[in-house]
């Protein structure tokens, strides 16, 4: 078995099974090895009814270990273990397609407690009455105070002996995909886990040395016990090898990029043509922030510096960072040189296009302007690439359409990489590559704690940009429960009517069979019933194509569309100023840098918007996490909030749901490692020899482009 190996090398796996694990973004079995569980369920010893009673109304077991982000190291809609004798045989009632199983048993202390099935009737020749059996399930009292066992486990006292006080893993599913196939895959594999030795532990990344230093478990003997750990504290073992494992090959990555500009010279120092640019500053309608005119000062010394430019421009949601995008490339041209500029989405590089080639125009500027994304024709791609490579174009706007191979400039000065942390670091490299070693400046707008960011972007300058323009109105907020859904649709109705649009964002793409939640599917036929013809409804999700994504955002753009229900595709997306409702379901299952994000899709107009967080799950921690969202628009205060909340030495912390994650470690939680891990890299990346870093990059850079779960975003 090898790593690269599909998934139907597996027993019980054909094609469609196959075709269901890639919803999961899983085709390989690396890819599944490398998928961890989200949570575990403990085993615990057997309780009387009164017992179980009692747990579940005090709250499931490690509630207080419950991260931040609403993942939970223990499960917390905890299963009860009950013991005791099945009073008689089980009966059925039948309503409608629904079958209905029932049976009642008494425990050692004569009190009684219900058992009921749904669609299992297969259960009835599992138990025999008069026999003891340890029942398993969600324990529910209701109005009649009738205490019930819903769905539960049948267990043997012996076979449930052998299962107490083990760890069962719980993984996020999609549906077709149940809990009992991935635990079978899974081992099906660890059976294997020699074979894979080179695959997975054999690479040069954490040195032994280093493994030995810190206590950590080589990467095969982590992989294995965070799967099924025997205990808590062997799970802490594994979690805290797997999570310095990211973290280094991370902070391998900064070291080599780091290496790279500093011997790098800028060949681009004969920048003078300054004048216009001030000129063009002078004559816009708005004023530049004094953020936004510092920020623009550092990166025009950046271009006449000793080496090139290597800057990070870090801004919040609505800062005004495209602005300084357009000057700098305006600075480039009129130099007699060529700048790029990289967006995320088809879409928004067109805005950004015609953004540009309308201040252009409004100003009287003859700087050609030129356009290249992957929807375009090949036809159309061969001649913009004819007018880079002759140097006819000095300003181009596209996607990753400008990574290929033919795109060859001429006089490349400049790379601008909007919203960064969609690019990594390969692509990052070959944009350094052409042309002769151009100025680079990434842009981010995903609010990091400053404590976090001199690490996270220790090969990079960093500039930020505090400030908002003045005309912008700040986003009104609430965290509501679903009693406010109602008010909610007609207050959305309201500014439709008004002429506005809205976005609602939905966890989910479809109902899972596992995990609760709003799906965008559903809920699209939901407000197309409930709109009917007053509101114009569309969904929009990652599993569509490009060209259909792109289609409906522009659709969007142009209010062809009044309310876009969709997933998180929308975080970084196009720029729609008459957008000012968000509506965010199950806003708890969200990072807060991941809903502050969301929230930066409104309020982008002079009109005022509206973001409203519904809050399915009324845990007080949750309340306490969301709350800072009601109060503040601030993404860096957001973000400063979180980590105090969260804490850095919460090592029970499973992965966050915002943009910069990694695999499993969590940069609020684990900060400490990813500090050690950060140290330990620069040590040995300086004791490699040139030969050795060649070797190094080429492992990882395979290990990167096969594994999508392994990508370390940058």
């Amino acid at each position: 078995m090898k790593s690269t190996d599909k998934l139907t090398q597996l027993a019980g796996v054909g094609e469609k099974t196959a075709a269901r694990f890639l919803h999961l973004g899983i085709s390989n079995i690396e890819e599944l090895l490398t998928y961890y569980p989200k949570e575990y369920e403990i085993y615990q010893r057997p309780m009387t009814v009164g017992e179980a009673v009692f747990h579940n109304s005090s709250g499931p077991l490690h509630q207080t270990q419950k991260d931040q982000e609403g993942e939970a190291f223990v499960d917390s809609h905890q299963k009860m273990s009950i013991y005791g004798k099945l009073i008689e045989p089980l009966s059925h009632i039948k309503k409608g397609n629904l079958t209905v199983t029932i049976g009642k048993i008494v425990d050692i202390r004569n009190q009684k407690c219900k058992l009921i099935w749904y669609n299992m009737p297969f259960v009835r020749n599992m138990v025999q009455a008069g026999r003891d059996y340890v029942f398993r399930g969600k324990l529910d009292k209701n109005v009649s105070q009738t205490i019930t066992l819903l769905q539960p486990e049948i267990y043997t006292k012996q076979a449930y002996a052998s299962l107490c006080g083990k760890l069962l893993p719980v993984y996020s599913l999609t549906k077709g995909i149940s809990r009992n196939l991935m635990i079978k895959c899974v081992k099906q594999i660890l059976d294997h886990i020699e074979q894979l030795e080179q695959d997975l532990g054999g690479r040069p990344f954490v040195p032994p040395s280093v493994l030995k230093k810190y206590g950590l478990k080589k990467k095969c003997e982590a992989i294995k016990q965070i799967h099924f750990p025997d205990h808590e504290k062997q799970y802490l073992e594994a979690r805290k090898s797997i999570v310095f494992d990211e973290f280094f090959q991370y902070a391998l990555l900064m070291q080599w990029m780091k290496s790279l500009y500093e011997v790098t010279a800028n060949p681009f120092f004969d920048l003078v043509k300054k004048e216009q640019v001030d000129q063009l500053i002078q004559q816009l309608p708005f004023p530049l922030t004094h953020a936004q005119a510092t920020v623009l000062e550092q990166l025009r010394q950046d271009l006449t510096g000793k080496q090139t430019m290597h800057r990070l421009v870090q801004g919040d949601v609505g800062c005004g960072k495209t602005i300084l995008a357009f000057l700098l490339l305006y600075e480039v041209a009129l130099n007699g040189y060529q700048g790029f500029f990289m967006a995320p989405t088809s879409v928004l590089a067109r805005q950004h296009y015609l953004g540009l080639k309308k201040l252009f125009s409004d100003y009287q500027i003859d700087i050609p302007v030129g356009l290249l994304v992957g929807s375009m024709t090949n036809k159309e791609k061969i001649e913009v690439c004819r007018q880079i490579e002759a140097g006819a174009l000095s300003i181009v706007i596209g996607t990753h359409a400008l990574l290929e191979d033919r795109v060859l400039a001429k006089k490349l000065c400049l790379v601008i990489i909007d919203e960064q942390h969609r690019f990594g670091v390969e692509q990052r490299e070959v944009l350094m590559n052409k042309g002769n070693h151009p100025h680079v400046c990434v842009m981010s707008a995903t609010p990091i704690p400053r404590t976090l960011g001199l690490i996270l972007y220790g090969d990079l300058n960093v500039s930020v940009i505090e400030e908002k323009p003045l005309k912008r109105l700040a986003v009104k907020n609430c965290v509501v429960d679903i009693s406010y859904r109602d008010r909610a649709y007609t207050f959305i109705k309201d500014q439709v009517q008004q002429g506005h649009q809205a976005y609602v964002v939905c966890p989910f793409v479809e109902e899972s069979e596992q995990l609760l939640g709003e799906n965008v599917i559903d809920y699209t036929d939901k407000l197309k019933k409930l709109y009917q013809e007053q509101v114009k409804v569309v969904c929009l999700h990652g599993r569509m194509k490009n060209d259909e994504k792109n289609k409906i955002m522009q659709e969007f753009l142009e209010r062809k569309w009044d309310v876009l229900v969709s997933t998180v595709v929308i975080e970084v997306g196009v720029d729609v100023p008459n957008a000012t409702v968000m509506m965010i379901e199950d806003a708890q299952r969200f990072g807060l840098a991941q809903l502050h994000q969301l929230r930066g899709r409104i309020g982008r107009g002079e009109a005022q918007s509206y973001c409203i967080f519904v809050q399915t799950d009324q845990n007080p921690m949750e309340n306490e996490r969301l709350s800072i969202l009601n109060h503040s628009n601030d993404g860096f205060e957001i973000a400063e909030k979180d980590l105090q909340l969260r804490g850095p030495g919460q090592a029970l912390g499973m992965k966050q749901s915002g943009d910069l994650h990694f695999s499993m470690g969590d940069l609020y939680h684990d900060l400490q490692e990813f500090q050690t891990a950060c140290k330990e890299a620069k040590v040995y990346f300086q004791s490699l020899t040139q030969e050795e870093r060649e070797k190094w990059k080429a492992l990882l850079w395979e290990k990167v482009n096969q594994d999508s779960n392994a990508k370390i975003i940058l």
